[in-house]
């Protein structure tokens, strides 16, 4: 890769870490539901200049519904009901094990032996998270918080029949597509006048704090990203959405003074180390690409 693409690798991984200490500020005004629709909706505004891609509206819509909506939503339910961060960005990534589950049971992929090794290292690492639910956040909250890596694999595997789209056009679509659900959601479970009410007196810093997932987390940050996966191979391009987690989870202590025992910090190392070994190994050639693209 050339040094300005590692650069703007860098960058992207660093976004999306600190989206992550972002989205928990935001949570101190906004609820899950309109925090996620405010997100996709600033994402969306390019819809206004770019046409839809030529994909049908049902896939465009089960696409949409689980890389985005489901993923980010229950994300920002996680971490209003207690999360952290840090652990939260963790999570996330393990969206890798469950995109190379569901492509061997689906599709017939066989993963390679290091593959499988990563997969168990992976699940052996949520499996001492778990050992950890219950203290300092509930164990439905990290229920909760679980269906966005499948979320996120799901939506992957979907992506495949969107082969060929415009990427900056497709995810502009993708994100208005999750928008409306999101704010109708929004005034069913808040109500109307609760949530004009948390958008009418928003602080600026709750402002920012969206217009940096909306924009330059999910817009822009995206659209660099699929970038690079248009220039490079993926194996060159998805072993830095390794670093998401590292600058989540440092961030998080900085910002919030969060803190890790033992037995999480081992899990969340571990399930690291799973997702490694399953990026970092030579895929085989019948594998597409875009099961594995899509790790931020």
């Amino acid at each position: 890769m050339k040094p300005a693409d590692i650069l703007i690798a860098l960058v992207v991984a660093i976004i999306w870490g600190l989206a992550f200490v972002a989205s928990r500020i935001a949570l101190d005004e906004f609820s899950p539901e309109l925090m996620t629709a405010m997100r996709f909706s600033i994402a969306a505004v390019p819809c206004l200049f770019v046409p839809k891609p030529k994909v049908a509206w049902s896939l465009l819509i089960a696409i949409s519904f689980t890389l985005f909506l489901g993923q980010f939503l229950s994300q920002a339910y996680g971490i209003a009901h207690g999360v952290p961060v840090g652990l939260t960005s963790v999570v996330v990534q393990s969206q890798a094990l469950f995109t190379i589950g569901f492509a061997a049971l689906v599709f017939g992929e066989r993963p390679t032996p290091a593959q499988t090794l990563g997969i168990v290292i992976a699940a052996i690492g949520l499996l001492m998270i778990c050992g950890t639910v219950g203290y300092d956040f509930s164990v439905g909250a990290f229920a909760v918080l679980m269906i966005a890596p499948i979320c996120f694999a799901v939506g992957n595997l979907l992506l495949r029949g969107a082969r060929g789209a415009p990427m900056f056009d497709l995810f502009a679509w993708l994100c208005l597509t999750a928008a409306v659900p999101l704010f109708a959601l929004a005034l069913v479970v808040n109500g109307p006048a609760p949530t004009f009410r948390s958008l009418i007196h928003m602080s600026l810093t709750g402002l920012i704090c969206l217009l940096v997932i909306g924009a330059i987390s999910t817009s822009i940050a995206y659209w660099l990203w699929g970038r690079l996966l248009r220039d490079y191979p993926a194996a060159q391009v998805v072993p830095f959405a390794l670093l998401v987690p590292f600058v989540g989870s440092a961030a998080s202590s900085i910002v919030f003074g969060e803190r890790f025992g033992p037995l999480r910090l081992a899990g969340m190392l571990t399930v690291i180390g799973g997702i490694a070994v399953m990026v970092l190994v030579k895929r085989p050639k019948a594998l597409p690409k875009e099961s594995l693209a899509k790790t931020a």
